[in-house]
């Protein structure tokens, strides 16, 4: 599932990273890589902020699907 679906305070761990290559590769430079632990902290108008490496990250819906948990 889009990590966009998951719910607050719910862990993951990511299974897929989709878009074009510059998009997977900023993706990447901020943690999200196959196999990390993510938890989404909260959903605030379209933005998702996350927990990943001891690091939070707000990230907008649109890149959000395509993370795959």
């Amino acid at each position: 599932m889009p990590l966009s679906m998951m719910k607050s305070g719910e862990p993951g761990r990511i299974k897929k990273v989709g878009g074009k290559e510059d998009t997977r590769r900023f993706l990447e430079s901020l943690g999200f890589v196959i196999g990390e632990v993510v938890t989404v902290i909260s959903d605030i108008n379209g933005n998702i902020i996350v927990n990943i490496k001891d690091a939070r990250v707000a990230i907008g819906k649109d890149t959000a699907n395509k993370i795959y948990v």
